[in-house]
């Protein structure tokens, strides 16, 4: 898909220098590549945009890898004799931005989605240099398709999961497109008047809004240096709450 003509103005006006950033986009559709996804479709228009203001961008399916269930960073050595969850790992570590796509299923977001999220948690007791939990300095959202009702609650779930592990969830972090109830055309497919979805205002407009907020909070974090660490540090907690300010010049 291309981009709409408000898109394409936003893009050529826009005034910050993203060229610092980076995003993941973690497509939990069921279907492995090289298999058509709606999913995919949407988030096309998403990482469009990130592109044409010069964020990094990559697009992963879990489907393609073999992913054990667990809630451990390598679940290896958990009894499992094959995990490639630590390679994702590593892409979301290198991330300012991941956005999580997944279609609806029975009212729900899909069951590679929810793996995802178990093994993004099982890397969340992890630290960062200045003692924070390890996704701290990130930012999250998501995309939602399908052709039953269930976008604001899948991403009610996959927001919360986000913001619990660490991720900073800036406003309007989630948009999505549902067609009519039952069977039918899903985002993108050719109808009557061309692919469908793509006229339709309010999911381009809040795919918009998702887009741009996650690179202005990326932004605004990668210029700060990621979340003051003063209160929230894990690592002092544990130390027996011994909250001395790890930087005098900052009180």
């Amino acid at each position: 898909m291309t981009l709409n003509k408000k898109q394409e103005t936003l893009c050529d006006q826009n005034q910050w220098d993203f060229s610092n950033l980076s995003a993941l986009f973690l497509n939990c559709t069921l279907k492995p590549n090289p298999k058509e996804s709606h999913t995919k479709t949407l988030i096309e228009v998403s990482r469009q945009i990130m592109e044409k203001n010069s964020v990094a961008t990559e697009v992963l399916r879990p489907a393609d890898y073999d992913i054990a269930p667990g809630v451990y960073p390598d679940m290896t050595k958990h009894g499992f004799e094959k995990d490639d969850w630590p390679e994702i790992q590593q892409k979301v570590m290198d991330a300012n931005i991941l956005v999580i796509g997944s279609p609806i299923w029975l009212g729900e977001k899909s069951s590679i989605c929810t793996k995802v999220i178990e093994r993004l948690y099982g890397y969340s007791g992890n630290l960062n240099e200045e003692g924070q939990y390890a996704y701290y300095g990130r930012v999250g959202g998501c995309l939602i398709t399908g052709n039953e009702d269930g976008i604001k609650h899948c991403s009610m779930s996959i927001l919360y999961g986000l913001q619990h592990l660490g991720y900073v969830v800036p406003p309007q972090a989630d948009a999505g497109w549902i067609g009519e109830a039952g069977p039918g055309p899903s985002y993108g497919d050719e109808g009557e008047d061309g692919p469908v979805g793509f006229d339709n205002e309010f999911t381009q407009r809040n795919t918009t809004f998702i887009t741009w907020n996650l690179m202005h909070m990326a932004y605004m974090l990668d210029q700060a240096d990621g979340i003051p660490a003063y209160g929230n540090q894990r690592s002092e907690w544990d130390a027996g709450c011994r909250f001395d300010h790890p930087n005098p010049e900052h009180r």
